[in-house]
């Protein structure tokens, strides 16, 4: 349990110590800066502990958000500091300093936890203070003012504001004005009842996974169920996220879960409109393997633009500039952010066209508009780079080669055409990731299953893909690289399933290239959890893009189109339990070792 320790003694008619206690806190007294010491020593190293200010005034949801996100090892609001255990021995030793000094005599002048907040910043200590906005914390150094806080509390309703703020600041137009207006009022009936955003994010897959089973029975009532769950599927997405906001409960399992599950769900739905149509007579398979590879290779764009710019220096463009304008403008804000079809747009649409349409329109419909966004977002973020003048950093070039996916061969090669990239114009590492890619992918599609040509083809996407990385990815555009390599390696496998032209090779397609992504994108969450990118082991195990592409290629030329099948499948399946393993391994660890908490708050997936 964590402690609070409650610096002087309460005022009469405060709530403080209730408040405190309500937040889970073991609430201790302390006369002075000695005595605070003393029972600081005594909290267990491995439990959070607050230094409260006994005069504090303020709402509840204030002391929440200063005292229990455990995003934060460090946190402060007027009148109260906290630190988690990885911080202990920092809020240890601005104490220590406080009470040599004789703080302890000066309580009745200034709070001592606000003195230990000073101490902490002069240590250059990252403590994190909250925006409260009309919410009051505040620490009255006499009866007048404390009567003024008072009645600032009783004006501001602490519930609204902790209703608003569970809201995502920045969401799409969906889900700003469909969705949330009632679902955080779901995320705060959950947290009543104890419920977890866990809980409620696996309810999500759940649900959407028997909208996933409705549209593969290939009926109408199918497809309208479907439809109908899939919207109820996002309303409990957007839940779990609001429910954390509301109740700070933040976790690195969480974010894992709440990310990975989004992609399973709905690539799950693709393939049960892929199963329904078949059901129906209509092979719609190739759409539906073709909308997953659209819909990762934009997410991989994303990642990859974001990785390469958060912390590039001198990290300025007219073209940012233009968008920043456009988005104080209220008409063009919600434009910009439909037209990119976030998740709350896309699973809108699906939703509709399944219920009133066919699996095929919906594909079509799916793969227009993905198309759309993806041309508009990947033009606009060339053009920042382009007039972007940065310096991108050591670890931004690290992120790329991660995001990569280098398998032993190419980095064997890499090693010899060192001097070789070295002399090469910056825009040379995207140049030959694209060249090489659609040499691949072009010649799997202009030649007859089970020539050689793919293969030779391959072998050259193994030289180019070496070249690509062979230096680091710091130029102006190498972010490019880790979607030329996603779009190459998912569309040879789509090619070459669909040129097979045996029934099952498409649908095993499919799952390959999903157990592929899922690995893809848990790279991108351990790289925005700080916890680095997986092992080299599971990269060599399951050789990296350019060595399936490889083999996927030498399996064309050796097998029949229906051994072929067989290979997809086996191949689907060990990759499948290999990242599975792994990645699961990883993050229940991470989670068991209390790692840092983290939550998305970026852009709409």
């Amino acid at each position: 349990m964590p402690t609070a320790i409650l610096t002087g003694q309460p005022v009469p008619g405060s709530s403080i110590e209730s408040e405190l206690r309500s937040l889970g806190f073991d609430v201790h007294l302390a006369l002075g800066a000695a005595d605070t010491e003393t029972l600081l020593a005594r909290v267990p190293g491995e439990e959070r502990v607050a230094v409260v200010d006994a005069r504090f005034v303020g709402h509840p949801h204030a002391l929440r958000l200063g005292l229990t996100d455990p995003r934060f090892p460090l946190a402060a609001i007027p009148g109260a500091v906290t630190a988690q255990p990885a911080a202990r021995q920092a809020l240890t030793r601005a104490m220590a300093r406080e009470n040599s000094a004789g703080g302890g005599t000066a309580l009745a002048v200034d709070s001592l936890a606000d003195r230990i907040t000073a101490a902490l910043d002069a240590d250059g200590a990252d403590v994190h203070r909250p925006e409260l906005g009309s919410l009051v914390a505040a620490v009255p150094a006499d009866p007048q003012a404390r009567n003024e806080a008072r009645q600032a509390v009783a004006a501001v309703d602490d519930e609204a504001v902790r209703l608003k703020s569970a809201v995502k600041a920045r969401d799409g137009f969906v889900t700003t004005f469909f969705i949330s207006p009632y679902s955080r009022y779901i995320a705060r009936w959950c947290a009543r009842r104890g419920l977890t955003p866990n809980q409620v994010t696996t309810a999500s897959l759940i649900t959407a996974l028997i909208a996933a089973g409705c549209a593969a029975t290939g009926t109408r009532g199918g497809f309208v169920a479907a439809g109908v769950l899939l919207i109820a599927s996002f309303v409990l997405d957007c839940t779990d996220g609001q429910l954390a906001r509301y109740s700070l409960q933040y976790s690195t399992l969480g974010a894992w879960l709440d990310a990975t599950f989004d992609r399973a769900k709905e690539y799950a739905y693709y393939a049960g409109l892929a199963l329904g149509a078949a059901r129906g007579g209509d092979d719609v398979w190739a759409l539906a393997l073709g909308a997953m590879v659209l819909q990762t290779c934009r997410h991989v764009v994303d990642f990859s633009f974001n990785e390469a710019n958060h912390d590039a220096t001198a990290n300025t463009s007219p073209t940012a500039a233009l968008s920043d304008k456009l988005d104080s403008v209220g008409w063009t804000v919600w434009v910009r952010r439909m037209i990119v079809l976030p998740i709350g747009e896309r699973w809108a649409m699906i939703a509709v066209l399944t219920a009133l349409t066919t699996p095929r329109i919906t594909f079509y419909a799916l793969l227009i508009g993905c198309a759309f966004s993806a041309t508009y977002t990947t033009a606009g973020r060339v053009l920042r780079s382009l007039t972007r003048r940065a310096t991108r950093t050591d670890r931004a070039a690290r992120a790329l080669a991660d995001l990569a996916d280098s398998g032993p061969l190419a980095e064997a090669v890499a090693k010899g055409l060192r001097s070789t990239a070295r002399r090469l114009p910056g825009f040379a590492a995207p140049a030959v990731a694209l060249l090489g890619g659609a040499a691949v992918v072009a010649t799997a599609a202009l030649t007859d299953f089970g020539g050689p040509w793919p293969l030779v083809a391959a072998l050259v996407y193994v030289l180019t893909s070496a070249l690509a990385v062979a230096r680091p990815l710091k130029g102006a555009l190498d972010w490019l690289v880790p979607p030329f390599f996603r779009a190459a390696e998912y569309l040879t496998v789509l090619v070459l399933a669909a040129k097979a032209d045996v029934n099952g090779a498409l649908p095993a397609a499919f799952g390959l290239v999903a157990a592929v992504a899922y690995h893809h994108y848990d790279t991108v969450y351990r790289i925005r959890g700080d916890a680095g990118a997986p092992p080299q082991w599971l990269v060599r195990t399951i050789g990296g893009h350019e060595g399936r592409t490889l083999v996927i290629c030498v399996l064309a030329v050796l097998l029949t189109a229906t051994q072929f099948k067989l290979a997809l499948t086996v191949l689907a399946v060990a990759v499948a339990l290999v990242v599975l393993v792994e990645s699961i391994r990883f993050w229940v660890a991470a989670h068991k070792v209390g790692a840092p908490a983290v939550h998305d708050e970026g852009e709409p997936a």
